[in-house]
């Protein structure tokens, strides 16, 4: 699947692409039947002898059970309600100095056992190839602990009638708000996930997502003219409770221009607003092209932030290893070693971290066993950092991981993944509209759109889903066609103000691709509002005849 399929979803289309690798479909009352962790426990110790006594001189063990429930609609109809689980586990060694990876769904103790000498023989056979044995950076073994996302509301055990109600209330209120068409969704994840190690953990954690996307399009049937605005949700680490909204979570975007959300959404009130301003984009001025001064909301920066920052910081992709989806880096080693490589202004404070709750990347360990933390990437416009997993800190001198690898599923190896990466909030008061109020010709963007970055993560465009225009320190007019140009450094070397604390919110994606066999991994990007001056911004109507 292409990768820009993943950040860029529409339609209907999604519910059936995303289907395959998630497992077998099951009746919905198998998503609530626990799993053992005594047994889960014997299953690994019984990989990790059979792999020691093969020659493994490390083995991690990750056994998984993995439920989805997923609902699509169109207008006011119920079209598909998919429940699937994937069960089994997945076993990593290094033997002679080589990984070697295996899986199986045979979750008996044969089973297992005969994954993890598989695992060594695909080892030694890489070892033979390898010039450099793999060198992990130290991990001190937990012992039994377990972690689990701080949810209020189970998704499973709410009525599936509920679930699909709501979606057709947001249709309908799209409708209702002038949409000729209205499409939602709503994606529900539990990940049941064991991981062991022969460092001497065993780490059971109980993982929980979900996010509700919803795309409303309204037609000039004289012109035969569409256009579209796509939901303002965040997809989110939490339960069912995100979609009860809380009245203090609401709050008006600068100018008024429409309602966001923080840690919990009204569907009904956004989609709304979305039928509204998908007609009005119909009649909105097209932008003229030039110079402008952006002021740009979280629910579009995140995305920014997550293709100019969080790819090109990944180490494997700086040091050429990785190159699938998203390229290579031009953020290489020797910007970072001389600590003087201005990323980008000294308001832009960049921090990596797979903890703050909600976000999707929150986890109490990653896939090698690391407890998460959090770590500088940029630092007063510095870059000082990157992203690095057991096997690549000592390239960069660090003593630990980062505690950021990943595998997407059971079947899958896992290896560096993003986590959050997020834009700190400044650090004096202030509100977005207090930062229009010094923009002489600015446009104001609210919701991520296309996209488009060279293999480098440097050169880029980036357009939205609301554009209104900036004149005199006052927004005037919705626009359209609007897209913006630039390149990773001049652009955040541009960032000349950000909002504080109180307007700090995420964005994010839930099936970000990377790797080759491919994998999705799910990350959130953090920000408050943030002003950019003199970007570039032209004009992407299609001009015929």
């Amino acid at each position: 699947m292409e990768r820009r399929a993943f950040l860029n979803i529409s339609g209907l289309a999604l519910g059936t692409m995303l289907l395959p690798p998630f497992g077998r479909a099951i009746a919905a009352e198998e998503l609530m039947k626990p799993a053992d962790v005594k047994y889960k426990k014997m299953l690994a110790d019984t990989a990790m002898t059979a792999a020691t006594q093969a020659g493994a001189s490390y083995c991690d063990v990750r056994i998984g059970r993995y439920l989805n429930q997923f609902l699509t609609t169109r207008d006011l109809n119920l079209e598909n309600i998919t429940n699937t689980e994937s069960s089994g586990a997945g076993v990593r060694v290094i033997a002679n100095g080589a990984y070697g990876f295996a899986a199986t769904s045979d979750m008996s103790p044969d089973g297992v056992a005969g994954a993890a000498r598989q695992a060594v023989m695909i080892a030694k056979a890489n070892a033979r190839l390898q010039t450099e044995p793999v060198r992990l950076a130290p991990v001190k073994g937990v012992g039994e602990v377990s972690w689990a996302t701080p949810i209020k509301k189970d998704w499973r055990t709410v009525p599936i009638k509920e679930k699909a109600d709501l979606l057709i209330a947001g249709n309908k209120a799209g409708l209702d708000g002038g949409a000729s068409f209205m499409q939602s969704l709503l994606f529900q994840v539990n990940q049941q996930k064991f991981f062991a190690s022969t460092d001497g953990s065993y780490i059971d954690q109980d993982l929980h997502r979900l996010w509700v996307p919803f795309f409303a399009t309204a037609v000039d049937k004289k012109t035969g003219k569409f256009r579209s605005r796509s939901g303002l949700s965040t997809p989110v680490g939490m339960g069912y409770e995100y979609l009860d909204a809380r009245k203090e979570d609401k709050f008006k975007a600068a100018g008024g221009v429409t309602t966001l959300y923080r840690n919990s959404y009204d569907l009904v009130e956004d989609a709304r607003a979305a039928g509204q301003q998908a007609k009005a984009k119909l009649t909105a001025k097209s932008v003229e092209p030039g110079k402008y001064d952006l002021v740009l909301s979280p629910e579009h920066l995140w995305l920014t932030i997550h293709e100019s920052v969080g790819h090109p910081t990944e180490l494997d992709r700086v040091l050429g290893y990785e190159a699938n989806y998203a390229g290579t880096s031009f953020a290489t080693l020797d910007k970072w070693e001389t600590r003087k490589f201005k990323y980008g202004s000294e308001l832009v404070n960049i921090v990596a971290d797979k903890t703050t709750p909600g976000s999707l990347g929150a986890v109490g360990y990653d896939d090698e066993g690391v407890r998460c933390k959090s770590w500088d990437i940029i630092k007063d416009g510095i870059l000082v950092n990157y992203q690095a997993t057991r096997d690549q800190a000592h390239i960069i001198g660090e003593k630990e991981s980062h505690g950021c690898s990943y595998a997407d599923n059971w079947s899958s190896v896992q290896f560096q993944r993003m986590p959050n990466v997020s834009l700190k909030a400044g650090s004096k008061r202030l509100t977005p509209d207090e930062m229009i109020k010094d923009v002489k010709k600015g446009i104001y963007i609210v919701g991520d759109g296309s996209f488009s970055i060279d293999q480098q993560r440097y050169n880029f465009q980036f357009g939205g889903q609301l554009f209104y225009e900036i004149k005199d320190g006052k927004i005037t007019q919705p626009l359209e066609d609007v897209a913006y140009q630039s390149n990773t450094q001049e652009f955040w070397n541009a960032c000349s103000a950000l909002c504080d604390e109180r307007d700090w919110r995420m964005g994010g994606s839930f099936f970000d691709g990377k790797g080759q066999p491919p994998q999705v991994s799910i990350v959130s990007h953090g920000s408050s509002t943030a002003r950019f001056n003199g970007i570039n911004v032209i004009n992407t109507a299609r001009k015929i005849g």
